[in-house]
């Protein structure tokens, strides 16, 4: 029979959490080191900018693999990657194009291997919700970001759906903002503000 757990078993065990601040800390609080994050978001809603941006932030973390399987090398990537300044983290950002499942697999395996692991998208990736399981359960040290298409303000697809509930963060970009819809932070309406110009432009509110 498997073990089952005491509140005092629970309660003491220690979390490594992202040790960030300011905006990023307000609108997602502090998620663990290994978590799984989700993101979704329709077309034009700063989703792109945004999961660039969380790269680049989370390069001050560890190294970060951005499996480019949707855009590629197509220049609004490589516009965007120069936008957000990307080169300033040059030592720990990498991108991949059209690695396998078996090779990112045998990418991650290796000594020093990326511990972020972006992959943009989850669609575009034609992975199955029991490969996408079994690869979190096998690198469980790791934290992947999975970025998702969307249909009708839904992830397109019952697998996204389900990857959706599966992991702890949860984002949604809407109108140049990310709502964190996760499980760190206590504030269902904390965002982050993925371009100012962009909110004022669809809101005419002031920041």
């Amino acid at each position: 029979m498997k073990r089952a757990y005491t509140p005092r078993d629970i309660t003491s065990k220690k979390y490594e959490c992202i040790p960030w601040t300011g905006k990023w800390y307000n609108a997602f609080g502090a998620p663990t080191l290994t978590e799984t994050w989700f993101i979704c978001g329709a077309s034009a809603s700063g989703k792109s900018s945004f999961v660039m941006q969380l790269a680049k932030r989370l390069c001050e973390y560890g190294t970060v693999l951005y499996m480019s399987y949707e855009e590629g090398m197509r220049k609004s990537f490589c516009e965007r990657m120069e936008r957000e300044h990307m080169n300033e983290v040059q030592g720990r950002f990498r991108v991949a194009v059209d690695d396998s499942l078996d090779e990112l697999i045998a990418r991650l395996a290796k000594p020093k291997s990326p511990h972020f692991v972006i992959i943009d998208s989850f669609q575009a990736a034609y992975w199955t919700y029991a490969q996408v399981e079994a690869l979190i359960k096998r690198f469980y040290k790791k934290s992947f970001i999975f970025v998702s298409q969307e249909y009708k303000g839904q992830p397109l697809g019952k697998a996204a759906v389900r990857l959706k509930y599966l992991a702890g963060v949860k984002v949604r970009t809407n109108g140049f903002r990310a709502y964190c819809q996760g499980r760190f932070t206590g504030d269902a309406g904390s965002s982050y503000i993925i371009w100012e110009e962009g909110v004022l432009r669809t809101t005419n509110n002031i920041i």
